[in-house]
């Protein structure tokens, strides 16, 4: 066999590998639009056959395939409306209480949970070592999610007035000595607060009648209020001390 024919015959055999190379080879996928969870209409469109292992393997059909799952539960969610921002209750005493759904007497349960903190005055914290009379009304309220004032003063401003001590309902601020003392009423005639340098936060009975009372005001609805008119109700924001 001459040169020429061996050359013609090598020849041939490049040729038919490169046919049955092209033959054997996967075709490439068309490159798929990369969604994001702001297009998640676009995501949800691309079928999983565009990012599977079909003509893609190793890490770029890995990433696609992420990619995918991500842009999926995202579109998901917000189809259902889960990925919507909501809001976490307050608790008190470990019982859940939706925002602008408390009332009286889950005040009365939030402050009995500092029954034995020391009077600080100014305290507006457990922090601070204590709370003084407005400082315990004002965190209680806190753990409901209210936001009031943080002086008796200015506490004896908010809600709606109570006419007579007859009248009071547990939840109820009784406000003595013109604006300088808070209460928290806790019915039968009792009342929580915290007193004075050297006592703790503690329940008495009320000595007080209505000639020494400067205020009582309803700032949480009672149980047996439409709880529709929480929303509606003054409160004021904090202000200086």
């Amino acid at each position: 066999m001459t040169v020429t024919m061996i050359s013609a015959r090598i020849g041939q055999i490049q040729q038919a590998m490169a046919q049955l190379t092209a033959t054997l080879q996967p075709p490439v996928a068309t490159p798929s639009t990369t969604a994001t969870s702001a297009t998640a209409t676009s995501a949800t469109s691309r079928s999983a056959a565009e990012i599977s292992a079909g003509g893609r393997t190793g890490a770029t059909a890995g990433a696609d395939q992420a990619l995918f799952a991500t842009a999926l539960a995202t579109a998901q969610a917000v189809g259902t409306g889960s990925a919507a921002t909501s809001t976490t209750p307050a608790t008190t005493s470990g019982t859940p209480v939706a925002a602008g759904t408390a009332t009286g007497d889950d005040l009365v349960a939030a402050a009995r949970k500092y029954l034995g903190t020391p009077y600080v005055w100014g305290g507006e914290s457990l922090a601070e070592g204590g709370l003084d009379c407005s400082g315990l009304v004002q965190l209680a309220m806190k753990d409901l999610g209210v936001e009031v004032p943080r002086t008796a003063r200015q506490q004896m401003t908010i809600g709606t007035e109570v006419a007579s001590l007859a009248q009071a309902r547990p939840g109820d601020l009784i406000v003595t000595r013109g604006g300088g003392h808070v209460m928290i009423y806790l019915g039968d005639n009792q009342v929580l607060h915290s007193p004075r340098p050297g006592q703790d936060v503690q329940i008495r009975d009320m000595f007080e009648t209505d000639a020494d009372i400067t205020s009582i005001r309803r700032v949480l609805p009672t149980g047996g209020q439409d709880l529709a008119t929480a929303g509606a109700r003054d409160v004021v924001t904090a202000g200086s001390r």
